[in-house]
């Protein structure tokens, strides 16, 4: 069952600074995603649950090396966009 995403205005902010610092990683990015519609429980995506201030969202890696990840909240057919960057950055 594919999942509809909604990018919230933050989001949409975030993700265009984001892809300007790191064009490399354009590609990847769009394969996140659209792994995201097809099946967010993709083993590659390695969604895990957040704890503390963000119980409640879930990660994944857009890459390994560059441990970029995006929140998320699931619900039965979406997935809302919250934040993406670094780990550090996403977690502040």
């Amino acid at each position: 069952m594919p999942f509809t995403l909604v990018w919230t205005a933050s989001f949409k902010r975030t993700a265009k600074k984001f892809l300007a610092r790191h064009r490399d990683l354009v590609d990847t990015f769009s394969l996140v995603l659209h792994k995201l519609e097809s099946n967010p429980y993709d083993p590659e995506l390695h969604l895990h649950p957040l704890s503390g201030r963000l119980a409640g969202k879930h990660a994944v890696s857009l890459t390994y090396s560059y441990r970029f990840v995006l929140r998320l909240e699931i619900t039965e057919s979406e997935i809302t966009l919250h934040d993406v960057g670094s780990h550090d950055e996403v977690y502040r």
